[in-house]
């Protein structure tokens, strides 16, 4: 089975997550940031795991423009869609929905939530802000989901 799992990061934890999702996955597994270079063909992959970070409530473009231009293709496909944010809950659903098209969700065979990352060492200083005023959090911090990653790959194992 060949996989692509195609992702956006602006800080590196949708890559890391990317990269631990790929060593559980069977058959053979290509990553993609989405910031650094295109895909062309879907047809060479069976599956295809799309995700990203979110920050202030959007994912990268990247990753939006991706599924655009390829939401025809992609409703054919096996579907496993994540997202990385500090958000639980009610709010990671609710940016979950505003983040991918439905129909994309309802096809999915696995939707997950990874955690996330504050970084405060790539972050610039309006970044640094709004980070501790809205989070209270000050420093770096780390919340990856490793059992949510695990589950994915469960899923589409």
């Amino acid at each position: 089975m060949n996989t692509l799992i195609a992702y956006g990061t602006k800080y590196g934890c949708a890559q890391k997550c990317a990269m631990e999702l790929a060593k559980e996955l069977n058959g053979n597994v290509e990553l993609v940031n989405l910031k650094e270079k295109g895909i062309g063909d879907l047809s060479r992959y069976d599956r295809v795991i799309i995700g990203g970070s979110v920050y202030i409530g959007k994912i990268q473009k990247e990753v939006t423009e991706f599924i655009s231009a390829n939401l025809d293709v992609l409703l054919k496909k096996e579907v496993g869609l994540f997202i990385c944010g500090m958000q639980e809950g009610d709010m990671m659903e609710k940016e979950i929905a505003d983040n991918f098209p439905a129909e994309l969700i309802n096809k999915a065979k696995s939707v997950m939530n990874f955690g996330g990352e504050f970084n405060f060492k790539k972050m610039n200083f309006m970044e640094k802000v709004i980070v501790k005023k809205i989070s209270k959090v000050s420093s770096d911090k780390s919340d990856i989901h490793h059992e949510n990653i695990k589950k994915l790959a469960m899923d589409l194992n």
